[in-house]
């Protein structure tokens, strides 16, 4: 059996509310009619007593005269049974004026003066608390008066039993009795007719009284029956007036709004359309209303498997509107639609419907249609950005780095490398300006896009370097090419003015033999080949060879592993500090979080010394750590120092105070399961509050170890810490991963930073990224921050936080407690490692790394 339903919470004091008056005029209604009837049978047991006491006093008159013409003893007998109704009513009425009242007694006395059991109580009512007023006072006179005429009468009965008795009666005396008989009856008859008359007027005008009072409390009634109706009428009215306005307002809201609202009833007909939806289907609502919500709302499949009937994405709404009706909670569905329009377009559109209720039960439902259209051609715009060179539309170094990676991953067919360097190309920007630079590398472009095979990848990789990916090219082929393209180059002729911009090209060919099997050891082997074409004259190909190259990097990993466990052990490895300063200032009415406290914000950055002191390029080390799987190691040294320098800070109180301190962790780290423990216990270990703590992860190892980073990030979160996504811009992987990834600040790649004044297509860059940063409501950092007029752009652009040249140079983070070398330059390398692991605003061979 079914459970009954119950009524809704509140909605019963609700009606109390609202209904009280009208149970208040009822029961007053009740009381009033109750309370006449009581005093009209009041009233009507008191005449009906005046009537008894009549007949009562009319009988003992005749009897004891019958009794004393005749001497009859059953006439006397007679004569007293008629006398206890009138003397019963006598003692009835004196026991309620007595001082002390015996309602019992009274009640008795009454009882045995003839009156009804259901008439006393309201006679003893009158008796008690009506007698002083004018109804009942004139007829208790009246019965007063009668009373004493009864009392002359039982006198003279006695007289006359008594000489009956003693049989002394004589025929004179019986004369003188009857005379004295019909005298008290002569004084007593008008005094009774008085009494009825009092009795039946006092009635008369109880009931008048009755029936006005009854008329009065009507009339008021109504009133007030009336005054709560209207009262509720014009609660009503202001509530209409109310949801009217309401209503006009959600009507004028969703007028306004740029997404598509559809409301639907519970058989999924239209019963409402926005201006945005009538817009989306083509169709006003006048045309639509009534009509099923599948007939208008169908989706196209993916355009990317055309006729996939199975898809969730194709097909009418009706599947998702019984979705919504049937579970009863908002469907949000991020994924992107294609809604069929009535001219066959179609729209791209995200969807999120919810039930409408009504009583507890569904009603209808409303979706809305945010149409993604400039969504989509914004996020094309920045993946195309992120992945290309904007000077010559040339796929980038971080999109050509995934493509190596792809093939090396999926080996097939023989396949080569192109690492191509501009010969003297420093002299044409030194002497004919950075134009004139970058005139030269759009004609270089178009030289080697016009003689490369379709299907094969041309990059810029920066500055005056690119990079040809041949896939499936044989190993002559690749040579033939690369020696085609020199020649090409060596020929070509740029006019510039008055002058001839000529230039050459040094060329590093790599076979992709299967032999290299990292990116980071085939770009390392290209950039080598290439250092060996230049190192032979320049405009040369130089073929990398194996095994010279194996060799070569056996005996370097050997000399690195022996230098880098030294610099662990023997303590070469220092951290340096470079600040992040804010470039936008606070609100007025801002007040200072009592959970972060006040200070600088810094990063930290790593160097490596050798024994003699003299300071060794991250470019070189860095990349060794990384292949020798010493990053996780060197990551825990930084950690450990990072956290014991900041611990003493914090006893010594020195000044100025850090409030953040940011800490880089490298790939292999974020990739390490033991690296959250570890962090956690140096935290527990130090007393460092972790709101101090900033860790520093690249969007290239957190997108590798995708699920230990979402890990790693919100668990250390929740202990109060917070996160750092590096070199963010530098690949289209950042707009896909970024939800997911819940960091609290965005660092701009330096890259785009750097050169972002003079190139309008950086500037743009920088600028998305920055509002994609805080539309996700993310603290936006440019790295590479160089000079004033870079500050002065990212300032005037919104960017949060700049860190660079331009806001301060690295400095020994260890106390002066601590002896730390100072920094210096070294030779540069195009690793992308090395560049990550650097402080910005420094020379690529200068950069620091923090782990």
């Amino acid at each position: 059996m079914s459970a009954q339903p119950q009524p809704p919470a509140g909605r019963l004091p609700r009606t109390f509310n609202l209904t009280w008056p009208f149970i208040v005029i009822v029961l007053l209604q009740a009381l009033m009619a109750s309370g006449s009837i009581y005093v009209l049978s009041s009233v009507r047991a008191f005449v009906n007593g005046e009537s008894q006491w009549t007949k009562g006093q009319k009988d003992a008159i005749h009897y004891l005269g019958q009794y004393a013409r005749t001497g009859d003893a059953r006439h006397y007998q007679r004569f007293q049974q008629a006398m206890r109704i009138p003397l019963a009513d006598q003692e009835g009425r004196r026991l309620l004026e007595a001082d002390t009242v015996d309602i019992a007694a009274a009640r008795r006395a009454f009882a045995q003066g003839g009156n009804h059991d259901d008439d006393i109580t309201g006679l003893i009512l009158m008796l008690r608390y009506l007698r002083d007023f004018d109804i009942v006072r004139k007829p208790i006179e009246f019965w007063l008066t009668g009373d004493r005429y009864m009392q002359s009468l039982l006198a003279l009965s006695d007289e006359i039993h008594a000489a009956v008795t003693a049989g002394a009666a004589r025929p004179d005396a019986a004369q003188q009795w009857q005379q004295r008989i019909d005298a008290i009856d002569d004084g007593v008859t008008p005094v009774a007719t008085a009494f009825s008359e009092a009795a039946g007027e006092s009635s008369r005008r109880i009931v008048v009284w009755l029936l006005g009072l009854n008329l009065a409390t009507a009339a008021w009634l109504i009133a007030l029956t009336l005054a709560h109706t209207h009262r509720l009428q014009r609660q009503r009215k202001r509530v209409e007036d109310v949801l009217q306005g309401e209503r006009e307002s959600a009507r004028a809201t969703l007028a306004a709004i740029g997404d598509g609202v559809v409301t639907t009833d519970a058989q999924g007909l239209i019963t409402y359309l926005n201006g945005a939806a009538e817009d989306m289907f083509a169709l006003p609502l006048a045309n639509a209303g009534g009509r099923p919500l599948a007939e208008l709302m169908r989706f196209a499949a993916p355009a990317e498997a055309p006729g996939a009937a199975a898809s969730t994405d194709a097909g009418d709404a009706a599947p998702l509107l019984r979705r919504v009706l049937q579970g009863g909670h908002a469907l949000h569905d991020e994924r992107t639609r294609q809604l069929l329009r009535p001219d066959g377009s179609t729209l791209p559109v995200t969807l999120v419907g919810s039930p409408l209720h009504h009583q507890g039960a569904a009603a209808g439902a409303v979706f809305v249609l945010h149409d993604v259209t400039q969504e989509q051609q914004y996020l094309e715009q920045l993946r195309w950005q992120a992945t290309h060179d904007a000077l010559t539309g040339l796929v980038n170094r971080r999109e050509f780095e995934r493509r190596l990676q792809s093939l090396l991953a999926h080996p097939g067919p023989a396949s080569s490398l192109l690492y191509v360097d501009l010969d003297q190309f420093k002299i044409i920007n030194d002497t004919c300006g950075h134009p004139a630079g970058d005139e030269m590398l759009r004609a270089i472009c178009r030289l080697l896009q016009s003689g490369l095979r379709e299907g094969d990848t041309l990059a810029r990789l920066g500055g005056d370097e690119f990079g040809v990916l041949l896939a499936g090219c044989p190993p002559d082929t690749a040579l033939q090419i690369a020696q085609d393209l020199r020649q090409a180059a060596q020929d070509l002729q740029v006019p510039w003015g008055e002058r001839v911009l000529r230039t050459g090209l040094s060329i590093g060919l790599v076979h992709l033999d299967g032999r290299l099997d990292s990116l980071q050891e085939v770009l390392r082997v290209a950039d080598m080949a290439c250092y060996g074409a230049k190192e032979r004259g320049r405009n040369t190909v130089h073929v990398h060879q194996p095994d010279d190259a194996l060799l070569s990097r056996s005996a370097d990993d050997m000399d690195w592993m022996q230098r880098l466990r030294d610099a662990l052990d023997h303590g070469l490895f220092s951290l340096y500090a470079q600040e992040i300063a804010p470039l936008q200032a606070p609100p007025a009415s801002a007040s200072l979080s009592a959970s972060q406290p006040t200070g600088r914000h810094v990063e930290l950055l790593l160097r490596l010394h050798d024994p003699a002191g003299q300071p060794v390029s991250p470019a070189q080390f860095l990349p060794a750590a990384e292949r020798l799987g010493l990053m996780p190691a060197i990551d825990r040294w930084v950690v450990d120092r990072a956290l014991s320098e900041l611990a003493q800070r914090r006893l010594t109180g020195s000044t100025p105070p850090i409030a953040l301190c940011a800490i880089n962790l490298s790939g292999t780290s974020v990739g390490d399961e033991g690296l959250l423990d570890y962090l956690r216990t140096q935290i527990a270990h130090h007393g460092v509050p972790p709101n101090l703590l900033c860790f520093e992860v690249t969007e290239t190892a957190a997108i590798a170890h995708m699920p230990n980073a979402i890990r790693l990030i919100r668990e250390l979160k929740q202990q109060g810490c917070h996160f750092s996504l590096d070199d963010f811009g530098s690949g289209m992987s950042s707009f896909a991963y970024l939800r997911q990834l819940p960091v609290d600040y965005l660092k701009i790649d330096g890259a785009l930073v750097r050169d972002m004044v003079d190139d309008p297509a950086n500037r743009a860059m920088v600028e998305m990224i920055n509002h994609i940063g805080h539309v996700m409501g993310k603290q936006t950092i440019a790295e590479f921050a160089e000079t004033p007029e870079i500050i002065a752009a990212l300032r005037a652009m919104g960017v949060d936080s700049a860190q660079g040249y331009a806001i301060g140079r690295p400095q020994p983070f260890a106390m002066p407690r601590q002896e730390a070398p100072t920094a210096a330059d070294a030779a540069g390398t195009s690793a992308p490692l090395a560049q990550r692991f650097a402080g910005t605003g420094l020379a690529r061979d200068d950069r620091l790394a923090g782990g």
